[in-house]
């Protein structure tokens, strides 16, 4: 994977559903694949994930169903 400062010009997205509070993760989507990061600390590196990986979390997060505080 590349170094983190191609995703200098990366557009961060938050979920709608985070209710405007800076606790969240956002993600980036990039040539290959996606980018996340803590929305607290945005400096603090990004974790990337290849598009079938990207694809796999998708799938495990709604099979686990919504969140609950």
């Amino acid at each position: 994977m590349t170094p983190n400062d191609d995703l200098c010009q990366a557009h961060w997205r938050k979920s709608s559903h985070s209710g405007g509070g800076n606790d969240c993760v956002e993600v980036a989507f990039t040539g290959s694949g996606a980018a996340l990061r803590d929305s607290k600390d945005p400096e603090g590196g990004a974790f990337r994930l290849s598009p079938h990986a990207w694809r796999g979390l998708l799938s495990a997060v709604r099979q686990s169903g919504p969140a609950h505080d």
